[in-house]
Parts: C-alpha cells; sequence; structure tokens
C-alpha cells in the first residue's frame, strides 16, 4: 500500500490555532492585571477586551481557509490599534504580531521550498529529489 504524501502546509493550521487558542488565554489572563494598574478596568475596556478574545477564538474555525491566516494575523493590528483603549492590550499586540509574522514567514518558506522540490518528504530516495 503505498504511503499517502504529507501536506506540510496542513501543519500550520494547527500551529496558528494553537497560537490562537494561547492568545486567548493570555488576553483574558490580562484584564485581572489590567484591573489592578492604573485607574482599573471600565466596563467598556472589558467589553473590548471579551470582544477581541472572542474574535480571537472564533478565527480558529476559519484557519483552513486560504484568507484565515491572514485574518487571524490581522487581529494582531487590532490589538495593536487597541493601545489607546488598553497599553497592555497593545503591547500583546506587539508581542503575538511578531510571532505570527514569524509563522507567516515559515510558511512561505515552507512553500518556496516545496515548489522547488527541496522538501524531505519530497526525496524519493537517499540523496535524490523527486522531479
Amino acid at each position: 500500500m503505498a504511503k499517502k504524501p504529507v501536506d506540510p502546509m496542513r501543519s500550520f493550521a494547527g500551529v496558528a490555532a494553537a497560537t490562537l487558542l494561547l492568545e486567548v488565554v493570555v488576553v483574558l489572563l490580562s484584564m485581572p492585571v489590567v484591573a489592578n494598574i492604573g485607574t482599573g478596568l471600565a466596563t467598556w475596556q472589558g467589553v473590548l477586551v471579551g470582544v477581541l478574545a472572542l474574535a480571537l477564538l472564533v478565527s480558529c474555525a476559519f484557519l483552513r481557509r486560504p484568507w484565515g491566516l491572514y485574518a487571524a494575523a490581522g487581529l494582531q493590528l487590532v490589538m495593536i490599534a487597541c493601545w489607546v483603549a488598553l497599553p497592555a492590550l497593545g503591547v500583546l499586540g506587539l508581542v503575538f504580531g511578531l510571532v505570527w509574522a514569524v509563522l507567516l514567514w515559515m510558511r512561505w518558506d515552507v512553500a518556496r521550498r516545496m515548489a522547488a522540490g527541496t522538501l524531505p518528504s519530497q526525496r524519493t530516495g537517499p540523496g535524490d529529489l523527486a522531479p
């Protein structure tokens, strides 16, 4: 029975989903911290954090779509824009924006290497590259 070739791009959806879930947890855990520093957390700021966390969570469902990764990465720009309302959220946006930049670069690099036929899964034998 022939072994089905591995699609390396499928793994990026899993990595992106794990990153988004981690980001949801971090964003929600920022609420008590923000509430205890400065002037506290206003109701509208809490709603803003909750809506942003929900948007991050919902975007997990769309990661396998062609635009899903870019929509999730675009939410980082929204987080950075929230700097005006909550500077802590803007800092989180910068940190996770860097993470998303690295993820998208890695995805681009794998796609480039896949097109060139230089991935290890594309080799037919020891030292041979598939045509």
